[in-house]
């Protein structure tokens, strides 16, 4: 339990630091202090140590900012796969062996790009014929083209093959 808290602590941090570390003010907050720095060059005969405080700053804010963007980059890209997910298992001619596609072996990904590329050949190739061919709409049944969520004992995936 206390591993969840910490998880759900650092969570909560990483975001809102990210949130305002990557606002118009953290920014213009961060040209300030260069500004200052580089002001304060001459009162400091452009000394060594001069150099070291902006060196050693920066150093330790880019480390520490990694971990933070990281988190927030990690949990929005879960995120997003979850309604990738979503979107895939809902539509009825989707192929839902494509949910967690980013598991698969890159072999099999790049199998899978080289089709999606010729479908789009060939759609364009469609299209340049007769436009709007390329595409055609096909409703699902009597809901339009999103089926209703299915019971949970009857989650199915269909193979990518």
């Amino acid at each position: 339990m206390p591993a969840l808290r910490l998880r759900e602590r650092f969570r909560a941090f990483a975001e809102s630091t990210a949130r305002a570390l990557g606002s118009p003010w953290a920014f213009l907050g961060a040209c300030a202090a260069v500004t200052s720095w580089a002001l304060t060059g001459p009162r400091f005969h452009y000394s060594e140590t001069w150099q070291i405080v902006v060196n050693t700053g920066t150093t330790i804010v880019t480390f520490l900012m990694v971990f933070l963007l990281q988190n927030t980059q990690m949990r929005d890209s879960t995120a997003i796969h979850l309604k990738l997910n979503e979107l895939l298992r809902a539509v009825h001619e989707a192929r839902t062996g494509l949910v967690n596609l980013e598991a698969l072996p890159d072999a099999k990904i790049e199998e899978l790009q080289a089709e999606f590329g010729e479908i789009a050949r060939q759609e364009a190739e469609l299209d340049a014929v007769e436009p709007g061919a390329g595409r055609p709409v096909s409703p699902g049944p009597s809901t339009g083209s999103v089926r209703p969520p299915p019971s949970p004992g009857s989650l199915r995936i269909r193979s990518l093959d």
